[in-house]
């Protein structure tokens, strides 16, 4: 006999509802179905076992399982509603007093919220609040001191399909702690080029999708740099300075709020409070998917792979063939970890060229609802990552990205949508050419 599972989202703490036998079979099915239920934020769960009739120890191993993935996180489960046969096989097995229950789902969440106001975590620490439509952002002071982008070459040449061998640049993973553009690792320039892509460093580890018709990510994680291995560009934009705010949000209700949307109040708020805010930003992101969008170019951008109408790559006569566009929204419940810059249009970015800033961008066509900016950012998806935004942003990346369980990469549509996040915030105030 199979288990039924039913979802019901009350408040932040989901209830599930389990109805058959947890048996082998049963607790095979519940097994699966927690992969859809339980996000990386989730910290608490409550189980409704009113209509489950038969456990074994098939069922308590899925249980235990669960209080292990959930404890990193300072979380854990609760059960209410056991019936008279399942708690007798708790006791005989050992568990009855290891595993929380309750006789009402009402005083098993009203435990767990407990737990979470005495741990003092999602906003425990008070920093001022800023409300931006319906989305209360928190701004937690960061480092002192200048933050500066480093530019390696220009998009120009990227949607041109003009990058050559001198274009492209041999960079040091120490060179590009948080950056992207387009690149690709490699023993040679030579044997990298074919396969430049959508990339992004976080904390120096490197991402990419090479350009070789199977879309699938690559990276590596370097424990040192020894300089023997490159990161070969030909477009690249790096950070150099500190996160000057660490800002912090959770989206109301279950729906989560864009990147469009996330930029946007980073801007708002600069423009009110920041004397050093002059247009352009930087972001670290760590957060929860609510529903990623995304893209990635198809073939290395060159020469010989130039659009035979000699036009952009963004010509809607080569987009299609140049853009692989993914505008369903995945992985909800995911972790993502990004990087991405902004320009503020409605800013007088009178503190740089013209020329620098169109070298940084270009208008995606698919995004054109973000309002008068212009965005770039490229994440990585990880699963089953404790989200808990007391973590210090840089340690949490580093750790993710060395140990995480990686999922994908790729560039983000505007319209990408996130649950929460933890966001390091750059003021720009400088933007270098490399040569």
């Amino acid at each position: 006999m199979s288990i039924e599972i039913r979802l019901a989202e009350e408040d932040e703490i989901p209830v599930v509802t389990l109805k058959g036998r947890l048996d082998g079979y049963g607790a095979q099915q519940f097994d699966e179905g927690l992969k859809e239920i339980i996000r990386d934020d989730t910290r608490f769960v409550v189980f409704n076992l009113s209509g489950v009739d038969y456990l074994s120890s098939a069922g308590i191993r899925v249980f235990v399982g669960l209080k292990k993935r959930l404890k990193p996180r300072g979380g854990n489960f609760a059960l209410v509603n056991v019936g008279e046969y399942p708690r007798s096989v708790l006791e005989m097995a050992g568990f009855l007093s290891v595993f929380d229950i309750y006789p009402t789902i009402e005083k098993a969440k009203a435990a767990c919220r407990e737990k979470t106001r005495d741990e003092g975590l999602l906003f425990g620490i008070k920093y001022p609040s800023y409300k931006v439509g319906d989305v209360t952002y928190r701004v937690e002071p960061g480092a002192p001191g200048t933050a500066s982008l480093s530019i390696t070459g220009t998009v120009d040449k990227v949607i041109r399909a003009s990058i050559t061998p001198a274009d492209v640049r041999a960079l040091g993973f120490r060179d590009a702690e948080y950056s992207l553009g387009l690149g690709a690792l490699g023993k040679s320039r030579e044997d990298a080029m074919p396969l430049l892509g959508e990339m992004v460093t976080l904390h120096g580890s490197m991402v990419y999708v090479p350009t070789d018709g199977h879309s699938t990510p690559d990276f590596f994680t370097p424990v040192r740099d020894d300089g023997e291995v490159k990161i070969y560009s030909g477009f690249n934009v790096a950070l150099a300075g500190p996160f000057h705010e660490l800002v912090t949000f959770e989206a109301p209700g279950d729906t989560g709020i864009t990147l469009g949307e996330i930029y946007n109040a980073i801007f708002s708020l600069a423009r009110s409070h920041r004397k050093d805010f002059s247009g352009v930003i930087s972001l670290v992101i760590w957060g929860i998917i609510d529903g990623l969008l995304s893209s990635e170019i198809r073939h290395s951008p060159l020469p010989g792979n130039a659009p035979r109408n000699h036009q952009s790559i963004m010509d809607p006569e080569n987009y299609t063939e140049w853009m692989d566009v993914n505008r369903e929204p995945r992985y909800h419940g995911d972790t993502l970890v990004g990087f991405g810059i902004g320009i503020d249009l409605a800013s007088k970015l009178s503190s740089f060229s013209p020329g620098v800033l169109s070298a940084l961008f270009y208008q995606h066509p698919d995004n054109l609802r973000s309002g008068a900016v212009y965005l770039h950012t490229h994440g990585v998806v990880f699963r089953d990552i404790p989200y808990d935004p007391v973590n210090e942003l840089s340690r949490q990346v580093r750790a993710i990205v060395r140990d995480g369980e990686f999922v994908d990469m790729r560039h983000l549509l505007d319209e990408t949508r996130l649950l929460k996040a933890k966001i390091g915030v750059s003021y720009i105030t400088q933007i270098d050419t490399r040569k």
